[in-house]
């Protein structure tokens, strides 16, 4: 960031969180799961697996989401936010895998899946998905090196492949971003009726599609901050538009879901798991759906910001609900994160913003302009 927006400060919160987070990182592994989490029989899934994984895999699905439209559905107008997108998502799948070794038991056995077929099991396919999109994402971002390298021949082969490879990555993205909402399929006694269903997997999908959106729209306002850039205002607006539409089908899907397996209802009961389902629903959903329907919000920088962070908090707050404040009902108990699940958490965060940063300055992440000053 610029000076005006505070380099010192923020410097220093970047390293303290990277500090204190590979402090607690090595902890974690010369004492075990136990020296750091608050995971238990009843929770043996924290933080880390659902912000970490199931929000990180999620926040970065607007890099299947705006290639596809770019170079499948041939809408070039889009085509200066895609290195941006496509640097967010690799980053988030890889900021995913390295919380993934940090929540594994026994994370030197990574490589099983890799040899170890087992067709029948949605961790596996989950597995195999999200190393193959890694590689994708890395094949795509490979382009902004080879261009820095000026590996003529090699950048001329990328992006002869590129098109196969957009294919290959909506393919799938499409099969694991639902595929997580399947992990959940088999605990219908302990989800609270409020997010267990058998649509799990098309929710999570169409909620990936909508905050991949957001995504967007919030990364181009923080990066145009924070580099000094121009918004690409009428490309923002319009991903807004469509975020109307995706918005609004997930909507629909939920209430007709919730309706046609009778429990409605439950989301009006003095509860608190009626009170999370409208802090996401209402919060999350209805309200920047409803203020992104209106086109002087779309066209108003800060407001189109805010609908879209709206989205982005709704999603979080959906995720953790059907990975963790769901169980509580039925495990009679509570799980809160030790302060040192959160120190990695925010560490992962951390890195992502620094490396984000670290990129644009010394790639053409920004086809446009020359490489900024972060």
């Amino acid at each position: 960031m610029r000076d005006r927006y505070g380099v010192p400060f923020w410097k220093a919160v970047f390293y303290l969180l990277t500090a204190v987070g590979f402090v607690v990182l090595v902890r974690r592994y010369a004492y075990g799961l136990g020296a750091v989490t608050n995971l238990s029989d009843a929770y043996p899934w924290g933080l880390w697996i659902g912000f970490d994984v199931l929000c990180g895999v999620g926040l970065a699905a607007g890099g299947f989401t705006i290639t596809t439209v770019v170079y499948v559905f041939n809408a070039k107008r889009f085509k200066p936010i895609v290195r941006p997108t496509i640097l967010t998502a690799f980053l988030g799948y890889v900021l995913v895998i390295v919380a993934l070794l940090a929540d594994l038991g026994r994370p030197w056995n990574l490589w099983r899946p890799i040899v170890l077929w087992n067709p029948r099991s949605v961790m596996f396919e989950v597995a195999w998905c999200v190393m193959l999109y890694t590689t994708v994402l890395a094949l795509e971002f490979s382009s902004l090196l080879l261009e820095k390298l000026r590996w003529t021949r090699a950048l001329a082969v990328q992006q002869a492949v590129t098109l196969p490879l957009v294919v290959a990555g909506a393919l799938l993205s499409t099969l694991h971003q639902s595929s997580l909402g399947s992990l959940y399929l088999i605990v219908p006694g302990k989800l609270h009726p409020l997010w267990y269903t058998p649509l799990l997997p098309v929710l999570f999908f169409l909620s990936a599609i909508a905050v991949g959106l957001a995504m967007v729209i919030v990364e181009s306002r923080l990066s145009s901050r924070a580099f000094g850039r121009a918004l690409e205002m009428p490309l923002v607006s319009e991903v807004g538009r469509v975020l109307v539409a995706a918005l609004g089908v997930y909507a629909v899907t939920r209430v007709f879901d919730l309706a046609d397996r009778g429990v409605l209802g439950a989301a009006f009961r003095p509860t608190g798991e009626a009170g999370l389902f409208w802090l996401e629903f209402l919060g999350g959903v209805l309200l920047p759906m409803g203020r992104l329907a209106a086109p002087r919000v779309r066209a108003n920088t800060g407001a189109l910001y805010g609908a879209a962070l709206l989205t982005v908090m709704g999603f979080v707050v959906h995720r953790l609900n059907v990975s963790i404040t769901g169980f509580e009902s039925a495990q009679g108990g509570r799980y809160v994160p030790a302060w040192s699940e959160l120190a990695i958490t925010l560490m992962l965060v951390a890195l992502g913003f620094g490396v984000f940063a670290l990129a644009v300055r010394h790639l053409r992440v920004y086809p446009e302009a020359a490489p900024a000053r972060a």
